[in-house]
């Protein structure tokens, strides 16, 4: 008798470690690749279908639990930069002094803040100015930062964010960048 009490849980506990095995070998880890860079949390492909982490792909995401609703909007933004009253994209190495316009419309839900920041090619950020929203906001707005002097120390693409902070205790989420090359004088 006890013998065969053995056996069944062996036979339970195999069938249980072919079923973690076969769902393993049937999910495969990829690499997420958005604009060229590479997602540090990449996907997953499961039983041929691609999984992917939706906060990468630059918009707001809200998620609530009593409903089990994740919410995803993605607002137009568009991001120019200024030196003085002239559009610029590429830069030569050096400091420079100049501000960022966004247009921003097809906004659904308030907000707290925006923030404008600059990723360097090595990846460090640094934040150039970020504004509370106060009050209920609009579908469409603009934003202009004052005008601030930047150092593009190394050759290379710069990238300025626009970040957005749904609610006073949540973080800023990237929306849009705008890319700055940096060439070799």
């Amino acid at each position: 008798m006890k013998w065969t009490k053995v056996m069944v849980l062996v036979l339970a506990l195999s069938t249980m470690g072919g079923s973690v095995l076969s769902a393993e070998a049937s999910s495969q880890e990829v690499k997420l690749i958005i604009n060229g860079q590479e997602v540090k949390e990449g996907g997953y492909v499961i039983d041929g279908t691609t999984y992917v982490p939706i906060r990468d792909f630059n918009g707001l995401v809200t998620y609530d639990s009593s409903t089990g609703k994740v919410q995803f909007e993605q607002p137009n933004v568009h991001i120019f930069l200024f030196k003085g009253d002239t559009v610029f994209g590429n830069v030569n190495k050096g400091k420079l002094k100049f501000n960022v316009f966004s247009q921003i419309d097809s906004l659904t839900t308030d907000i707290a803040a925006v923030k404008i920041a600059i990723t360097d090619p090595a990846g460090n950020v640094k934040d150039i100015q970020t504004q509370e929203i106060i009050g209920k906001q609009k579908d469409n707005f603009w934003f202009r930062t004052h005008d601030f002097t930047y150092d593009f120390k190394t050759a290379g693409k710069y990238r300025v964010g626009f970040y957005i902070k749904e609610t006073s205790d949540s973080g800023f989420m990237l929306i849009s960048e705008k890319v700055i090359t940096a060439l070799d004088s």
